[in-house]
């Protein structure tokens, strides 16, 4: 007597039983297996594919390649045989015979002459006297050019600062008598009402001579030019010491110009 086969619902059934199975969770569930089987292929498939591609074409590469041949050829070289000598350089070749430069001529021998001249020789003078008077143009006197001394270049150096600063003949009031009763006021800055103070440089040099006149700051209108035409006809200094020796020593004075 055969046995009847009994139906066994499945969890989907049981789980959807009285209930709407046209909603999608039942269809999803329902088909999940068949998903799983199929994209458990898929990924079989594709693994399967990257593994053994790789392989095909390495195989096939390796058959196109042709091995090339790396032998590497080692010399031998013995270091206690000795270096072998260089031949020895051809010689140079012989110099140019050297041309003779001078030519010898032999002496040619002539006949002794006198040739008689108003001349006086030392016997003549001895036994002649004369006793003729000098005229003026016997007494003739050149001119003779003066020769013109050029001043030698002072080429100590500049100091600012020495152990004994330079100072005007007679000492700083005299400079500024010296100062007011030489300079002239410009007629330009007068009738322009310029006035100020002009800073005016120079150089005291190893023998007292005022150089190097500069202006540092002008007021303009002439003023400018006057005071560097005063320094210039100072007398000279008595010269800067450094160490017992006359230096050149670098001066900024200031001249005043002002309006009455």
């Amino acid at each position: 007597m055969a046995k009847n086969k009994q139906y066994v619902e499945s969890l989907d059934e049981i789980v959807f039983a009285n209930r709407n199975k046209e909603y999608g969770a039942y269809q999803i569930r329902r088909m999940y297996p068949k998903y799983v089987n199929r994209s458990a292929t898929v990924s079989i498939l594709a693994v399967l594919i990257a593994v053994t591609v790789p392989l095909i074409a390495s195989y096939y590469n390796q058959n196109r390649f042709v091995r090339e041949d790396k032998t590497v050829g080692v010399e031998f070289a013995d270091m206690n045989k000795p270096p072998e000598e260089a031949p020895p350089p051809p010689p140079p070749p012989p110099p140019a015979e050297l041309e003779q430069k001078v030519k010898f001529t032999a002496p040619v021998v002539v006949e002794d002459t006198v040739v008689e001249t108003d001349v006086l020789n030392q016997d003549d003078l001895k036994t002649s006297v004369t006793n003729v008077a000098l005229t003026e143009d016997d007494f003739k006197v050149e001119e003779v050019e003066e020769v013109k001394v050029i001043d030698e270049v002072d080429r100590t150096p500049i100091f600012t600062v020495v152990e004994e600063m330079p100072s005007f003949p007679g000492g700083d009031e005299a400079r500024l008598k010296f100062l007011q009763d030489n300079i002239v006021y410009p007629q330009v800055a007068k009738e322009s009402g310029i006035s100020g103070t002009v800073y005016v440089s120079f150089v005291v040099d190893s023998r007292g001579k005022v150089t190097d006149v500069k202006i540092m700051r002008g007021i303009g209108g002439g003023c400018d030019e006057e005071a560097i035409r005063v320094i210039k006809i100072m007398p000279s200094w008595h010269p800067g010491k450094q160490a017992g020796k006359p230096v050149r020593v670098q001066f900024t004075m200031p001249i005043k110009f002002t309006l009455n």
